[in-house]
């Protein structure tokens, strides 16, 4: 195996090692908002990974350029705004609602593309954008009437968001350190969250063991090792490649929902993940009719 697929294969582990511990960062941080509000969660578990990256990678921290501060800092927008509008909207939704919801930004990207850089979407992102579509309103529909609570739109709001941070992330650490970028922006977004925790929300008086391991989840595996993870496997691998499985946070996300909270999973829900699931494959796979088209032409004689 050459070095550029073993570039890629150790990309692949770490972005699926990511979903993985962002599905269950959902559980752990609907379990935190139940002891400490939003932006003390948020500035904890982002100022707790600056320090350990900045401690562990210290002669990093004192090479910073004003290039890596400027891509950091675009990033740390994006994923201090993202993060805002997920923290305080499980406030008012379930994890395993807000998993698939976050989901959709793969389908918002090949859109925000479009806005940026006039890369008119194929069919299948169309295709995904409408199949996306019905897989909201099947999720999110209760009795006579569509329920798409405060929770839901900030969530969509998010996975807006978090598809900006996905552009900014593949832009920027194709030429600059990935562990520079993710300190750069973990301090970012953790000053802006205590800044609007002092100025929005009461001070915590105690913090009981629960919400302790929250932000020690949150902090040390969801933040620290996963954004890590996500930069550095963006790096060596393709947008495409990288979208699909960070996608799959969603599913994993279900899962703890149900496994550890028991999470009810109704027939709705179910319907509507998969539909939101398939409109992610849609957008990124082409269900590899696109190849197959491709492979045609190229083998057909001239």
């Amino acid at each position: 195996m050459d070095k550029a697929k073993k570039q890629e294969l150790w990309a692949s582990l770490a972005l699926i090692t990511t979903a993985i511990i962002w599905g269950g960062g959902f559980v752990a941080t609907k379990n935190g908002l139940g002891h400490i509000t939003p932006f003390y969660l948020m500035a904890a578990r982002f100022l707790l990974a600056f320090f350990l990256l900045s401690a562990l990678f210290y002669k990093k921290v004192k090479t910073i350029t004003k290039e890596d501060l400027k891509g950091g800092l675009t990033i740390g927008i994006f994923l201090f705004t993202a993060f805002t509008t997920q923290t305080i909207g499980l406030q008012f939704t379930t994890p395993a609602k807000q998993a698939f919801l976050t989901g959709t930004n793969v389908v918002m990207v090949p859109f925000l593309y479009w806005i940026l850089y006039k890369k008119r979407p194929d069919i299948f992102s169309y295709v995904g954008a409408f199949l996306c579509f019905v897989g909201i309103a099947t999720l999110t529909y209760s009795g006579s009437a569509l329920n798409l609570n405060l929770g839901d739109t900030l969530t969509l709001i998010c996975a807006l968001l978090y598809a900006g941070h996905i552009v900014a992330t593949g832009y920027f650490a194709e030429n600059l350190d990935p562990i520079i970028l993710s300190i750069v922006q973990f301090g970012l977004s953790g000053v802006l969250s205590l800044i609007c925790a002092l100025i929005f929300e009461p001070t915590p008086q105690a913090l009981n063991s629960s919400a302790i391991f929250s932000i020690l989840y949150l902090g040390l595996f969801s933040t620290c090792i996963a954004f890590v993870f996500q930069t550095v496997g963006q790096k060596y691998t393709t947008s495409t490649k990288a979208a699909i499985i960070l996608s799959t946070e969603a599913v994993f996300g279900t899962l703890f929902s149900v496994l550890l909270i028991h999470e009810k999973f109704t027939l709705n829900m179910f319907i509507g993940c998969a539909l939101i699931f398939v409109s992610i494959i849609a957008v990124e796979t082409k269900f590899g009719i696109k190849k197959d088209m491709q492979e045609i032409s190229e083998s057909t004689p001239t």
